[in-house]
């Protein structure tokens, strides 16, 4: 057999090897993407048969008449922002700390990984009862230590709800970032490290010019992942506080959620569905791009 047979053998086995994997992709994925993009054009209540063709309007609507989008978008800027820095920076901690030989590490390592794999809904409804600001567990610890001044409605007052709600994301998301980064930790040199201790270089040096580069490619996609999990924030608001109170915890993700199944307009809710994907690539692909046009300076 001919080196061209074989390529092309090899070529023919990988689609096949593929073809199922993609086939789900396109109907689970691709298609229902494209299909909301094409219903954000459409007028439609989710039951008629017919779906007019209404062209830019519904986007013209959530624009410059629909008063809840532009705070639904402050909001979910406010809660990206804090996504990128905070879930990350107490990620990489523990995963710094839980890398040293601990005495039991393995179990701490479980157990800050175990609120990841609870479901949202859950945590919300844990944390709602945490939060009752008469019968709450941090009502109940505030008054065993005689702070009774420190007692917030936390989920009621709109100055400060949405920060309630991004502490239990937070408690649930951190431990997939610590994952994450052990992950990449395990790929740090230890020559260079030991290296770095005879030179006489101390633990922020060693961290700041050894540990930290190895981490580039593990902090990229921790970041990443951090970006496009914050812009589809769903679930832990639905359950904690609904988008209230007065809209001061409503998310694009979930005003899209209440445009289309509540108040019955999936033309609107696509529209805004569409924007919320636009802003993701327009996060996601840039920063892509310039950390690979730096890696690749780098080398």
């Amino acid at each position: 057999m001919s080196f061209r047979n074989r390529i092309y053998d090899a070529r023919v086995q990988a689609v096949i090897l593929l073809a199922p994997a993609m086939l789900i992709y396109l109907i689970f994925a691709l298609y229902p993407m494209l299909n909301v993009v094409v219903l954000s054009f459409q007028k439609w209540n989710g039951l008629a048969p017919e779906r007019p063709f209404v062209g830019l309007a519904n986007y013209q609507y959530i624009f410059t008449q629909d008063p809840v989008f532009w705070v639904a978008f402050r909001n979910t800027v406010i809660w990206t922002i804090m996504c990128v820095i905070f879930p990350p920076m107490v990620g990489l901690l523990l995963a710094l700390s839980l890398n040293q030989k601990l005495f039991a590490r393995n179990t701490f390592r479980a157990i800050f990984y175990l609120p990841v794999i609870i479901a949202p809904i859950a945590v919300a409804t844990m944390w709602k009862w945490m939060y009752d600001p008469f019968f709450g567990l941090f009502t109940e610890i505030l008054t065993s230590m005689h702070l009774q001044d420190w007692i917030q409605d936390w989920l009621g007052d709109k100055d400060i709800a949405l920060y309630s709600v991004f502490v239990a994301y937070l408690w649930q998301s951190v431990g997939f970032s610590m994952v994450l980064f052990l992950a990449g930790l395990q790929n740090v040199s230890q020559t260079l490290v030991e290296a770095a201790r005879i030179d006489g270089a101390g633990r922020w040096n060693i961290f700041r010019y050894v540990t930290l580069p190895a981490l580039r490619t593990t902090l990229t996609i921790v970041l990443v992942l951090s970006v496009i999990s914050s812009l589809k924030a769903f679930d832990i608001v639905y359950g904690l506080t609904g988008g209230g109170p007065a809209q001061s915890t409503q998310m694009l993700a979930l005003w899209a959620f209440t445009q289309a199944m509540q108040i019955f307009d999936f033309g609107r809710g696509a529209a805004i569905s569409v924007v919320l994907l636009l802003i993701t690539i327009a996060i996601v692909i840039p920063y892509l791009r310039w950390t690979q046009k730096h890696e690749e300076a780098e080398q």
